[in-house]
């Protein structure tokens, strides 16, 4: 029997582990709490331990982000957002168990990548993220892409969830005004009946909509289909449009609440938040840049 390499035992048992955690969840779960979960539940020596100087990651960590690669190409995982997703397929890929779980994502990978070809034996590289040939180039530079992505994201929501409720809805705000939009109150600390920020298209407010916004920093839970309900009972005129933006995401009920209902609700979650944040950055002043402060770095990406 060939002795297996020190990468790929990484590889199998954190792939494995990966699996596991995610089925537990449910399906998903943040990559980020998906690595802390292995952390706990796995000892790693030194040699796994190490962390790579040129990037900074641990190599366990960047062999695991390395293999989930394969793992997308096979159809068992999926990534969005930096959370990860396991399928169906993935699911039933676990019965193979670590080591043949490993083989199968790794044949799919090569047959995906037919142009790729990787049928040499693997050979221990030490160097970045220990693993070998230059033929894995472009999947090495994916994987760290991915990295860095992930650690983008959780940087950004660690900042938010840092802030007071008060604070993330100045923060909303500003993303409004940076969209286009006319802000004619924002609702100071006490009850605010529902509404946190009242938005119109033009300055004076004297055309629809009349836009009602209602604000929710929880970073670690999911708004209620019950909120929703809340929102649209503060919608009085037939022309009003309704937004609600939180922190966190939204329940499957909640989404559905917001698509059956008779009055017209938009949803803005952590995710989508960001990505609006990110294009209106530009139009913000300076001031309000530093509610939430950027800065874009361009790596070489890849024609996949």
């Amino acid at each position: 029997m060939k002795k297996l390499s020190k990468t790929t035992s990484i590889a199998q048992k954190t792939v494995f582990a990966a699996f596991k955690i995610l089925q537990k969840a449910g399906g998903e779960m943040r990559g980020k709490e998906v690595i802390q979960e292995i952390r706990d539940s796995i000892e790693f020596n030194s040699y796994e331990s190490h962390r790579y100087e040129k990037t900074g990651y641990v190599r366990w960590e960047s062999i695991l982000h390395f293999y989930t690669i394969d793992c997308m190409k096979a159809g068992f995982l999926r990534k969005q957002k930096g959370i990860w997703y396991l399928t169906d397929e993935g699911e039933e890929a676990i019965k193979l168990g670590p080591e043949k779980l490993l083989i199968t994502v790794t044949n799919k990978y090569k047959e995906w990548d037919a142009q790729n070809k990787r049928n040499k034996e693997e050979e221990e590289n030490d160097d970045d993220l220990g693993i070998e040939t230059a033929e894995d180039k472009t999947q090495k530079q994916t994987a760290l892409i991915d990295q860095y992505e992930a650690s983008a994201l959780d940087g950004l929501r660690d900042f938010l969830i840092e802030k007071n409720p008060y604070e993330f809805q100045d923060i909303v705000a500003i993303l409004l005004k940076a969209m286009g939009y006319h802000i004619s109150h924002i609702s100071p600390k006490g009850r605010d009946g529902g509404i946190d920020i009242i938005a119109y298209t033009d300055p004076l407010g004297v055309k629809p909509p009349r836009i009602i916004v209602q604000v929710k920093h929880r970073p670690e839970s999911n708004i209620s289909s019950d909120d929703i309900q809340r929102l649209a009972g503060t919608m009085k005129r037939s022309t009003d449009v309704g937004i609600f933006a939180t922190s966190g995401g939204f329940s499957s009920y909640a989404v559905n609440e917001a698509r059956s209902t008779d009055k017209h609700i938009e949803l803005i979650d952590f995710d989508k938040f960001i990505d609006l944040w990110q294009e209106y950055y530009p139009k913000m002043t300076d001031e309000e840049k530093n509610k939430l402060p950027l800065h874009p770095i361009y790596f070489l990406g890849s024609n996949e």
